[in-house]
């Protein structure tokens, strides 16, 4: 992995995510021991688009790691306001620094910051498309909380038209043994059919539901996410579908003991804050995560560990 680029994680084979993970872990317990290993070098987060937790966590990452940042957060502070392309943002800023995290609303265009870069490029996010380093700060909360990342009943609600970390899980998660993924979302906001017809070419269970009330006793773990604003083109659609999943204790008393509630974050109305005491809430632990998988992830790509 040392001085590729991580746009999706299909890239990655089974064994070099589970290693992502392990040095996570490693991380987590071992921050002093890992505090300069990255002095002298520089992370770029060239985020096109609004965005605190992603950004905030890459950047929090290589600090930790003792390196620098640069970058910009929003569209209008880089030089697209003048007509620069993507590519050619990307062969400059490559002359600057060590690694580049990029995110744009545009899918495909971390694809095109890759092949441009002359550095080691990591998609945070590219449209309604991938998240990969979302994906692995959830794989890493589930190996923390079940010790495994097979044999699940998954429930993924919400957003499942746009939501780029439903799609992100949903590619990690079919290389694993005895997975079944629910989806419950309005017909508005169904997976799409690429996904759906991916799973029945692997013979992955799954099934559509409305009602999360109805599938609730099964699940090993609920993903919930937000109804994206941004990714509608007209208000009354959104308001419209905003508030059609809320989590609440009342819910929560029809799932199993030890179930997981995920959700990538930032929430606005989809759980109830009463549910952030309830143990099986783990959306902040996930956000923990997602400094050490980067850290792993900048470690590994500039080949420090």
């Amino acid at each position: 992995m040392v001085g590729k680029s991580v746009v999706t994680l299909d890239g990655l084979s089974t064994n070099q995510i589970l290693d992502l993970l392990h040095k996570a872990e490693y991380i987590d317990s071992h921050r002093k021991e890992i505090a300069h290993t990255c002095d002298g070098r520089v992370l770029a987060t060239l985020f096109y688009e609004p965005s605190t937790r992603t950004r905030l966590s890459f950047e929090t990452a290589m600090l930790r790691l003792g390196g620098k940042v640069i970058g910009f957060a929003g569209a209008q502070l880089a030089s697209v306001t003048k007509g620069e392309s993507i590519a050619d943002t990307l062969k400059t800023v490559s002359n600057y620094v060590d690694v580049v995290a990029i995110r744009h609303p545009k899918e495909g265009a971390a694809l095109v910051a890759s092949r441009a870069a002359s550095v080691p490029v990591i998609n945070a996010g590219d449209g309604g498309h991938m998240h990969p380093t979302q994906t692995l700060a959830d794989l890493a909360t589930l190996q923390s909380r079940f010790g495994r990342v097979n044999n699940l009943t998954v429930g993924l609600c919400g957003d499942l038209t746009f939501g780029r970390t439903v799609h992100s899980l949903i590619n990690a998660l079919v290389r694993y043994e005895g997975i079944k993924f629910i989806f419950i979302s309005p017909e508005e906001l169904k997976i799409p059919d690429y996904v759906t017809d991916m799973l029945r070419e692997k013979g992955i269970p799954f099934q559509e539901v409305i009602r999360l009330e109805d599938v609730m006793p099964e699940l090993d773990l609920l993903y919930m996410t937000r109804v994206q604003k941004e990714r509608f083109f007209n208000e009354e659609d959104y308001v419209r579908l905003k508030d059609f999943y809320v989590l609440t204790p009342e819910k929560m008393e029809l799932a199993k003991p030890d179930m997981l509630v995920l959700h990538p974050l930032p929430r606005v109305n989809e759980i109830s804050v009463e549910i952030d005491d309830d143990p099986r809430a783990a959306y902040f632990k996930q956000a923990q995560f997602a400094v050490y998988v980067r850290m792993a992830l900048i470690l590994t790509l500039l080949g420090l560990a």
